[in-house]
Order: C-alpha cells, then sequence, then structure tokens
C-alpha cells in the first residue's frame, strides 16, 4: 500500500479530465509542428512513386537523338522532293533544254542534274563517317590499354625481381645484405637526381 495514491488526487483526475483531453492534444499538435507536420496519407504515399517529374539523362539523350534525327530525315525527304521536282520539268523547259543539245547530242542540262547538293550530305555518308570514327576511337582505345598493360607488367617484373633478391637467404638463412644495401644505394642516387 505504499504506492497509492491520496484520494484528492484522484478525484482530481476525474473532474478534470476534459482538461487533461486538451492538454493532450496541444501536445500533440505541438508534437507535429515540430517534427514538421502529420506526415503524408497513405494514398499520397502511394502515388509519390508514380509521379514521372524526375531528372532522367538517358531518356534526355535519347530525345535529343530523336530529334536529330528526326531532322536529317526531313532534310532527307526535302532532297528527295527536290530532286523528284527536277525529274518533272515542264514540257516549255525541255523545248529549250531540246534547242541547247551540243553537236554530240548530250544535253547540257543533264549534267547539272546528275551532280549531287554537296551541301546536303547524304545518310548513308553521315553513317559511315560516324562508324569510321568510332572504329577509329576504339582502335585508339586498344592501343592505350596495349600500352598501359605492357607498362604494368614491365613495372611487375621489376618489382618480382627486385623482391627475389631481398628474400635471398644464405646457407644459415641469415638474409643476403648484398642486394638490400644496393636498392638503398639505388634509392638514395634516384631521390639525389630529382
Amino acid at each position: 500500500m505504499k504506492h497509492q495514491k491520496p484520494r484528492d488526487e484522484e478525484n482530481r483526475g476525474k473532474n478534470n479530465g476534459s482538461n487533461s483531453i486538451k492538454m493532450n492534444n496541444n501536445n500533440n499538435m505541438k508534437k507535429k509542428k515540430r517534427l514538421g507536420g502529420g506526415g503524408l496519407s497513405l494514398e499520397a504515399f502511394a502515388n509519390a512513386k508514380t509521379k514521372g517529374d524526375f531528372y532522367n539523362p538517358s531518356l534526355i539523350k535519347k530525345q535529343k537523338e530523336f530529334y536529330k534525327n528526326a531532322k536529317h530525315v526531313k532534310k532527307y525527304k526535302k532532297l528527295l522532293k527536290q530532286q523528284s521536282q527536277q525529274h518533272d520539268i515542264s514540257p516549255a523547259i525541255r523545248s529549250v533544254e531540246d534547242e541547247n543539245e551540243t553537236e554530240d547530242g548530250s544535253r547540257m542540262g543533264m549534267n547539272k542534274q546528275n551532280k549531287k547538293n554537296p551541301g546536303v550530305p547524304s545518310l548513308k555518308e553521315m553513317y559511315d563517317k560516324k562508324h569510321e570514327k568510332k572504329e577509329k576511337e576504339r582502335i585508339e582505345m586498344q592501343a592505350v590499354l596495349q600500352a598501359k598493360k605492357e607498362e604494368r607488367e614491365k613495372a611487375e617484373a621489376r618489382r618480382k625481381a627486385a623482391r627475389e633478391k631481398m628474400f635471398k637467404k644464405t646457407r644459415a638463412g641469415q638474409p643476403v645484405m648484398k642486394y638490400r644495401i644496393e636498392h638503398l644505394l639505388e634509392t638514395i642516387q634516384n631521390s639525389t637526381k630529382n
């Protein structure tokens, strides 16, 4: 019976029941404000991951490439349209060209049509150039990697030889000091040169 509350404290709790609920609500509100609000609702939490408003560099790169290709296709179609218009020359112009025939019977105007427009490269040429560029880059990268690999192998061989010399032992099991002293001498000479 040591821990019993006095009767007046029990009565005080019954009388002030509504006040204690208000205080609890106030405390809860203060906690929410302090912690940054009530948090996300279940629906908001579920829909938070479905939004697509995020930065994705790979998508941006694909879009740029798509628009670039679309531009090339548009230029190509425009060029085809121009060429087809040149082939469908009106009869009045054809009669003028007939008058311009040379002695050997060839037309001068046809030479102009057969020449390609130097300002607009074809898609195949662009593809070939891009492919050649990638191939050159790949070959250069392989050469660099091969050189690094050879350098690494040489350095490893030098270290292995030095390690073998450093760990040589006499018959009695003592280290051979000759190689260790040579190594120290080399390091001192290299440090004085630099």
